[in-house]
């Protein structure tokens, strides 16, 4: 408990920048919801529209409506130029108003249809025009129901931010995912008390408000309104603390990344820097987000690059691979492959030692013949990467029974038996802790996977930066990282992936 306790107090940044993007999501949600609830109360047409737009909006999973905004606005760029930020705050603004909109749409359109007909009747009666009936009846007494439903989509959209982690979007989501994938429970219970705390907090406030429209007393209403905009206020100020020329280290979704993430971000604010962290992403979003100036620097892998983004698959030895991405890199956006870590983080196949004796399998030969009736646990993009097609097409591992896992659990999988092998990483130090068997690969099917230090075009010159970061290029060896790896991964004694940085750092090769 102290130590979710001691997450609670570091998250003051993160629950900042959750209170501001769930409170603009919200706002956009009203503005866009209550006109058209306006006008789906004169028209049929419009009601059955918009309610069905809401709805359907609502069957997608808000994780997918984050992630599909970021094709959308990629192909934006193309009206409003480069500047349209693809990733962060503008696609999980866009994303959470539209998952608000259901509830908002839904009780305003209810209230109207239940006023009592005669009351409409009078204001019909006395002249009133189609504005004064909105805003002197219908407005009043549909406002109770209208916050009711405003209540119900601030806490939606407060739980669904938590998701916007997956877009670059700084929130409560930070923790919960970060804590997932290294098995920090006491950071995952820290970012769901925050959330929930927050939620919980929005709906007195807003419950404040409607309980004073519906009793018809103004200041019990103002009051709510008062602490909701002083909550808001506070938060963006908060926001506004940090300084402009902040260095954004991006990462992908595994321990590794967050503790290299942090090695970076270390050595960097040693130099003087500010940072910050957007972690969590996928390998297409997370280039792309340096590519486009949305981070500045990030630990990417040559296997990746080379299959993911130059559409490569001819097998070439590690250096002309290097050579050619570095070129390819520069060539294309601008962006400075500054050089190879030292350690190689490879896909790889694993199993139990004992299962693979068992069943004889020492290659991935052996899996394709002897396995037909075998379950492979992989990471949740490795299924729909270039290099599982190209390991398919020169083993034919297609018939092999296929479950996804986040990266960290696919060990926990092998080891209860959900899965018998398991795509795994070079450099993962469970994989010795663990006595696992790694299948060779003699076809040579999957490349090589350098980690790689990659610089965002705008930071390309400048040597400050780069002179910071340098001494990190060939200075990693692969038994240190796997040592950091399993600080973080392994169930007893757990390191954070900060204080694994801090022990990486201390036994770098220069």
């Amino acid at each position: 408990m102290n130590e979710t306790f001691s997450g609670l107090t570091t998250l003051g940044d993160k629950f900042a920048a959750h209170v501001v993007l769930s409170a603009a999501a919200l706002a956009l949600g009203v503005a866009l919801g209550l006109p058209l609830a306006v006008w789906a109360t004169r028209s049929r047409t419009v009601s059955r529209l918009a309610l069905g737009f809401a709805s359907l909006v609502q069957t997608v999973p808000a994780l997918a409506l984050l992630a599909l905004f970021f094709p959308i606005l990629l192909s934006l760029r193309g009206v409003f130029g480069d500047g349209l930020p693809t990733l962060g705050f503008l696609p999980a603004l866009l994303a959470l108003a539209l998952y608000a909109l259901l509830p908002i749409l839904r009780n305003a359109i209810t209230a109207r249809a239940e006023m009592d007909p005669g009351v409409l009747e009078a204001a019909d009666a006395v002249g009133m025009t189609k504005w004064q009936k909105l805003r002197l009846v219908e407005a009043p007494l549909a406002a109770p129901f209208v916050m009711a439903g405003i209540r119900t989509a601030a806490v939606w959209t407060i739980g669904a931010a938590t998701l916007s982690t997956t877009v670059g979007q700084p929130g409560l989501g930070d923790p919960i995912f970060a804590g997932l994938q290294t098995q920090n429970w006491a950071l995952v219970l820290a970012g769901c008390i925050a959330s929930a705390g927050l939620a919980l907090a929005a709906d007195l406030l807003l419950g404040l408000v409607e309980r004073g429209l519906k009793l018809r007393r103004p200041a019990l209403a103002w009051s709510g309104l008062a602490l909701v905009a002083t909550g808001i206020l506070t938060a963006m100020l908060a926001g506004r603390a940090q300084p402009r020329d902040t260095v954004v280290i991006g990462a992908k979704n595994f321990s590794e990344q967050y503790i290299l993430a942090r090695l970076i971000g270390e050595r960097l604010q040693d130099q003087g820097y500010s940072v910050s962290y957007r972690q969590g992403l996928g390998s297409a979003v997370i280039h792309r987000a340096l590519t486009s100036g949305q981070i500045d620097v990030y630990v990417d892998y040559s296997g990746t690059v080379w299959a993911n983004e130059m559409k490569r698959a001819e097998p070439v030895n590690r250096r002309e691979m290097l050579r050619s991405i570095s070129q390819w890199e520069r060539k294309s956006s601008g962006t400075l492959l500054l050089g190879a870590l030292g350690f190689e983080n490879a896909y790889a196949f694993a199993m139990k030692q004992q299962r693979a004796r068992q069943l004889g399998i020492a290659s991935l030969g052996d899996l394709a013949a002897k396995g037909r009736d075998l379950t492979l646990g992989a990471d949740l993009e490795f299924l729909r990467r270039p290099e599982w097609r190209a390991v398919d097409a020169a083993y034919g591992l297609g018939a092999l029974r296929q479950k996804s896992f986040a990266p960290t659990f696919m060990y926990d999988a092998l080891a209860s038996g959900e899965a018998d092998v398991i795509s795994a990483f070079s450099s993962d130090g469970r994989i010795a802790a663990d006595r696992l068997t790694v299948l060779e690969d003699p076809k040579g099917a999957l490349p090589a996977y350098d980690a790689i230090l990659l610089v965002a075009p705008r930071r390309a010159g400048d040597e400050r930066f780069l002179a910071a970061l340098g001494p990190l290029v060939g200075a990693i060896p692969v038994a240190a990282m796997r040592e950091a790896n399993f600080m973080v991964d392994r169930a007893e004694d757990k390191r954070s992936p900060e204080a694994a940085a801090r022990w990486l750092a201390g036994r770098l090769s220069r």
